[in-house]
């Protein structure tokens, strides 16, 4: 276990015009009528508190009354654009019942809380600054997790979808200690297999609070899933076991219910699971991988520094000389991928010689 340390003020890449041009082909470039830079015009705001009154680092903000109207007006649109048709007939029926700024972390995120007047359902989505490598993290687990991701583009802005979940370290801390041992050992291989996929597609950073996990009733019993939430850190930093969840501190628990409830064997059947749907994955979007692959390989997103000090311990761990000879995070991201693909196939290639 270690106390991985990560760039605190890493910078935000700018969307190139291929990468642009990519997300109008894949209806994710969508003209929207407020910007980011629209929400900090505001003129107060409150902390907010959970319900133990402790700090959440949210703070929940207010305008002017001429402005209050105008953005409230245009994030209701926005709401109707990112899950409708942008028909304006609901727009009556709905409130903005809070927006919320988040004073920590790199993206500083607006969070919006949309509520029916109808049903009294509500919902959230996230207004953000459009930072290139957080957009490829978010196409990336769209295309390469078992989740679908619904995000919108336009300009500097990103409007993300809400994930939702218990965030892993009140999970851990609260409800942890009190699920079953079959419950546990469930757990334990969730985070196994999520593990993998970040090491595999290159996302940092998942500490327990930059990822959610998601328990769904199945007939007599709860099945728990593991969800990034956070895709700041898409192929950045340096340093290898940043991409590995099991490094962090505040994976601990996590790291140690593995060990007590999975053995080795176990551990690497599950490894090798993750590995195969991935490549599956791989092969049914291929194409649109292999466009946004590209858009990667020849867009800045990291420094050089972290790149030959990534690419050269990947190579240590591999021996494939593609690492060392890469050049940029998304022609190591490629690698890596092409690489569990690689060895599937041949595994495959394997056993078919058997029979």
């Amino acid at each position: 276990m270690q106390d991985l340390k990560i760039s605190k003020k890493k910078p935000s890449f700018p969307i190139t015009s291929k990468l642009s041009d990519y997300l109008s082909d894949y209806n994710r470039n969508v003209k929207i009528p407020i910007f980011y830079d629209d929400l900090l015009r505001f003129q107060g705001s409150i902390v907010v508190y959970d319900k133990d009154d402790n700090d959440t680092l949210w703070i929940r903000v207010y305008y002017n009354e001429f402005e209050r109207e105008e953005i409230e007006s245009a994030l209701k649109k926005v709401y109707t654009i990112f899950h409708s048709d942008g028909n304006d007939n609901i727009l009556p029926f709905l409130s903005v019942d809070a927006i919320d700024f988040c004073t920590f972390g790199n993206s500083k995120p607006f969070r919006i809380k949309i509520r029916n007047i109808l049903n009294d359902n509500s919902t959230y989505f996230y207004v953000k600054t459009a930072d290139a490598s957080r957009i490829y993290g978010l196409e990336l687990e769209h295309m390469l997790s078992p989740y679908n991701l619904n995000f919108l583009v336009h300009d500097n802005t990103l409007i993300e979808e809400h994930i939702v979940g218990i965030p892993g370290d009140e999970f851990i801390k609260n409800m942890l200690p009190n699920c079953s041992k079959s419950e546990k050992s469930q757990i334990a291989k969730e985070f196994v297999k999520f593990n993998e996929r970040c090491m595999i597609r290159m996302l940092g950073d998942m500490r327990s609070y930059n990822y959610v996990i998601v328990p769904t009733h199945d007939f007599d019993k709860v099945v728990y899933k593991i969800r990034a939430i956070d895709f700041d850190q898409q192929s950045y930093e340096g340093k290898f076991n940043i991409y590995r969840p099991q490094f962090f501190k505040e994976n601990y628990e996590m790291v140690q219910l593995v060990a007590n409830s999975i053995q080795k064997l176990s551990i690497d059947q599950y490894k090798t699971e993750e590995r195969s749907i991935m490549v599956k994955r791989l092969k049914s979007s291929h194409i649109r991988i292999g466009r946004l692959l590209s858009c990667i390989e020849s867009d800045v997103i990291s420094t050089k520094e972290y790149i030959n000090q990534l690419k050269m311990t990947i190579f240590d761990y591999t021996h494939d000389v593609n690492f060392k000879k890469s050049k940029s995070m998304g022609e190591i991201l490629k690698y890596s991928l092409e690489f569990i693909k690689r060895n599937y196939e041949n595994v495959n290639l394997e056993n078919l010689k058997r029979y």
